[in-house]
């Protein structure tokens, strides 16, 4: 086996492995970078729905007062407006979901599912939890989920959760008598949940891999034929002169052309010796015939 086989061989084997290290190290990272950037979507959108709370108790309710005594309106609550402005996003954005989940919802829709309900739960346990993520699914249903507690914390909001005597009567003929009521101050009721698809991220971060992949593929490549070219022109070509020279000694031909011991790298140095010992053979042919 060549020195140049056996270069090759050694190199390509530490470029293999390089490749392979590169490459698991490169997709888990890819990969925690899709997680966070879904994380990142998923609290976004839930501070977008608080703003939207704070912005509707604080801006919109207000104005509603004086109508509020003869009716109730629904856009007055600050929980409605904000599952009515998540919903006109999932219109266009019908993967990613925004829900106030509740036990004991007023609005039917807002019943948790059994799912949603554990997480509720767990938050009735530990009220003192900020928020539990998760995921859901496999696939291309793959999904992440953030959820945060919803808290009675405002005495005002028993005014219409307490008991259906104190509550608005119209309200009671909008959702009636059954649900949304018996609920206490400090007590968890609910949670915000939010689910963004996982498929977007990871598509970007196969993606993103993939790219990198042939990306790193052609580096390697690249220093392979560098450290080639390298090794020929450096290291092999004058070793292989060497020989050609040494083999036309060995048969009596001393008339060889020196070698090249121009540099100062470890092959003109040999090239040196090299040319100092075939003076020396040649000094001493000629002694012996001469005498």
């Amino acid at each position: 086996m060549g020195l140049r086989l056996k270069f090759n061989l050694c190199l390509g084997a530490i470029l293999l492995l390089g490749m392979v290290i590169f490459g698991i190290q490169g997709h888990r990272i890819l990969q925690r970078n899709a997680l966070d950037e879904a994380m990142h979507t998923a609290n976004l959108m839930i501070e977008s729905a608080l703003a939207m709370r704070s912005y509707t108790a604080t801006n919109i309710r207000p104005l509603l007062e004086p109508r509020l005594e003869l009716e109730f309106l629904p856009q007055s609550v600050s929980a409605f407006a904000a599952t009515q402005a998540m919903a006109e996003i999932k219109k266009n954005y019908p993967d990613y979901t925004y829900k106030e989940a509740a036990l004991n919802p007023t609005n039917p829709r807002d019943r948790a599912t059994d799912w949603e309900a554990d997480l509720i739960n767990a938050f009735r346990a530990d009220p003192a939890t900020p928020f539990v993520s998760g995921e859901r699914g496999t696939g291309a249903t793959r999904t992440l989920f953030v959820a945060r507690p919803i808290q009675i914390k405002n005495p005002a909001c028993l005014g219409c959760h307490s008991t259906p005597r104190a509550a608005p009567a119209s309200m009671i003929r909008i959702y009636g008598e059954a649900n949304g009521f018996g609920w206490n101050l400090n007590e968890v009721i609910g949670a915000q949940i939010v689910s963004v698809p996982m498929s977007v991220p990871l598509q970007k971060a196969d993606s993103a891999f993939y790219a990198f992949l042939v990306f790193l593929l052609a580096v390697f490549a690249l220093i392979f034929a560098a450290l080639h070219f390298m090794l020929s022109y450096f290291v092999l070509r004058p070793l292989e002169r060497m020989g050609k020279t040494a083999s036309e000694i060995s048969t009596g031909n001393l008339n060889v052309p020196e070698l090249d011991e121009s540099g100062k790298d470890e092959v003109s140095k040999l090239a040196i010796v090299f040319n100092r010992m075939t003076r020396s053979l040649k000094k001493a042919m000629q002694m012996l015939e001469r005498q």
